[in-house]
């Protein structure tokens, strides 16, 4: 890239993590259409295209001990993003760009990120959850990013988040298309997947704050 165009990259994000912060700070959740670089998104589409079945995993609820399969809660398939491959490294290169920006903005205190690539097929939910609970989790900031090209409404799928807790009405729906980039506080805001007519890929992750002691490190190795 020539320093002009990585000028006007850099530009780019700058705004764009803007007005994520901003979003943040207002109202707790951002929802940015084409948020990331074509480069990068398209990158993130070509690992997709050229990954094995078996590079995917039943996805489950819980951590750890409570981790469980539970098919009447998700359905999805997940594959767990490391810098071992260029293009996840971009990711997650951009991920802890955004990290470093709200922290020094927000000062959310946020240490570490986990990423992974989450494929719903056609008919396959998510229903409604929450990704932390006050007092209970380290998970801050939950992101999720949609590799979906020409989705189109009748496709279905929608991210559909809630006010706050318990029995509350729909605060919004975001339907997966390409490059758009979701942000939210993770204790803050249930949330569900819709089932869609065709094959839906994102990538979710989350910030966590460090909770390590002497004897137990958070996130684990």
């Amino acid at each position: 890239m020539n320093p002009v165009h990585e000028t006007l990259a850099d530009a780019a994000q700058s705004a764009l993590f803007t007005d994520i912060a901003a979003d943040i700070r207002q109202q707790g959740y951002s929802v940015q259409r084409d948020a990331v670089p074509v480069r990068l998104s398209s990158g993130l589409l070509y690992r997709l295209a050229n990954m094995d079945t078996d590079e995917f995993q039943r996805a489950g609820t819980g951590r750890l001990q409570d981790h469980q399969l539970n098919a009447f809660v998700r359905r999805d398939r997940i594959h767990w993003l490391t810098n071992d491959n260029p293009h996840e490294q971009s990711w997650l290169t951009f991920a802890y760009n955004l990290q470093q920006f709200l922290n020094r903005e927000l000062f959310l205190g946020l240490f570490s990120y986990e990423c992974h690539f989450a494929h719903y097929r056609p008919g396959d939910f998510y229903k409604k959850h929450q990704d932390a609970f006050k007092g209970q989790a380290n998970r801050i900031l939950t992101t999720v990013l949609y590799l979906n090209p020409d989705w189109q409404t009748r496709h279905h799928g929608e991210l559909v988040m809630y006010h706050g807790h318990g029995e509350q009405p729909e605060l919004t729906r975001v339907l997966p298309r390409f490059g758009t980039l979701v942000v939210f506080l993770s204790e803050e805001f249930p949330h569900e997947v819709l089932a869609a007519e065709r094959d839906r890929y994102s990538i979710a992750g989350w910030y966590r704050l460090n909770s390590s002691h002497y004897l137990r490190s958070d996130p684990p190795a």
